[in-house]
């Protein structure tokens, strides 16, 4: 995914997604998930959202400083985790917060969602 919109359009889909354990994903389905589980898969983006998650809202300066890496490849991770929907942002003055988008991660939560087995 190449810019916001086609996030919001893979985020949209999402929301029609039966849970995995119910019904298996249509191609169309398939493909707009991906991106976003894509983008999880980073050791380093899975840190960054969880340090985004546990907060209401969580400024670039705070989550550069949580890494031993350069300002850039954190805005490089923080720019795919944008593209792929999961997080929103805004700037304010010198510096950009980034806050989770809550509908995606409930998205993504009743993909995943298994049923309850049930007793014989």
């Amino acid at each position: 995914m190449s810019n916001p919109k086609e996030a919001e359009v893979a985020a949209a889909t999402v929301a029609c997604c039966t849970p995995l354990a119910v019904q298996a994903l249509s191609h169309e389905q398939a493909v707009a998930v991906a991106p976003m589980f894509k983008a999880l898969s980073d050791p380093v983006r899975l840190r960054l959202m969880s340090l985004i998650a546990s907060t209401a809202e969580a400024c670039v300066c705070d989550l550069t400083d949580a890494f031993d890496l350069s300002g850039p490849t954190i805005s490089y991770h923080l720019r795919l985790l944008r593209e792929a929907g999961l997080v929103d942002y805004e700037r304010r003055g010198t510096w950009v917060y980034y806050w989770v988008k809550p509908e995606t991660f409930r998205q993504l939560g009743t993909l995943l969602e298994i049923a309850a087995p049930t007793p014989a």
